[in-house]
């Protein structure tokens, strides 16, 4: 079978629609031998190289929502995963964020029960973005904590990670979805983009927030689109997630449902490829 290289791009909770692909890989017996990814991308990225399949990553991100399909019982034995999930996300004003995210990767990472990169099942590169240089950096090896939290550090919402003498931010600022890693490196290159639509058809100004993410979007694909023009995936898959913003974890089911009519076309294009 063809080595397989899969790379996860950021896009906050619509960066749970990795898991999808995660699945359809599972059940063609199909193990990426190096992954990469960037912000959430790279949370995903690092429970899957920890040895989790995609359906248990499924589970146990469902396991700290409320579904529409809970009832009152499922919620009640929910309620001890729902309160460290509430814990493990602190506001902190200054620093550079409003959120602190140490405390929610610690506990993730718990769940992971991996803290570097060799303890890891599978080959991970995580994407960081030095403000000061504003240059990339890579991470495949040493503390798994660090440079996941810098990875998704996004500006003004998360606080800057310091490592060493650098100042660190969201990967996705330099690169949305960084497949660049992962060729030469495979057989067959896999890269996932999770990045917000653009509402054409509106005319509306945007809010401050808005404004601020928004733009963000806008280099960001500008910029992956200048990098597919020179070296592209061997499959580019495009989840068009809408009405989902960064944080709407109550929105879990929604993004399943708006990612799953792209997965048929994924499957087929991958048997092709490994046929």
């Amino acid at each position: 079978m063809k080595r397989i290289g899969l790379a996860l791009g950021g896009g906050g909770v619509r960066g749970l629609a990795h898991v999808l692909v995660l699945e359809a890989l599972d059940n063609l017996g199909c193990k990426p031998t190096i992954i990469s990814g960037t912000s959430m991308g790279a949370i995903v990225g690092a429970l899957y190289a920890s040895g989790m399949s995609g359906s248990t990553i499924r589970e146990r991100m469902s396991d700290h929502v409320i579904l529409k399909s809970d009832a009152w019982p499922d919620v009640l034995k929910k309620r001890g995963d729902l309160l460290k999930w509430l814990d493990a996300f602190s506001i902190e004003f200054g620093r550079g964020g409003l959120v602190r995210a140490d405390k929610f990767l610690n506990y993730l990472l718990g769940e992971i029960g991996r803290d570097t990169f060799e303890k890891l099942e599978i080959p991970l590169i995580v994407v960081a973005t030095d403000f000061w240089r504003g240059a990339e950096v890579v991470f495949d090896a040493g503390e798994l904590l660090p440079a996941i939290q810098a990875s998704m550090a996004v500006p003004g919402i998360f606080a800057p990670v310091c490592i060493g003498d650098r100042v660190l931010v969201d990967g996705g600022i330099v690169n949305l979805v960084p497949y660049d890693h992962i060729l030469g490196r495979c057989e067959l290159s896999i890269a996932v983009s999770v990045a917000k639509p653009r509402a054409s058809d509106r005319t509306d100004p945007p809010g401050v927030l808005e404004s601020i993410l928004g733009t963000f979007d806008i280099m960001q694909m500008a910029a992956l689109g200048e990098r597919m023009k020179h070296h592209s995936p061997d499959i580019f898959i495009r989840f068009e997630i809408r009405d989902v913003r960064m944080f709407d974890f109550n929105k879990v089911e929604n993004i399943f449902e708006q990612a799953s009519p792209v997965m048929e076309e994924f499957s087929l294009l991958l048997a092709e490829h490994i046929a």
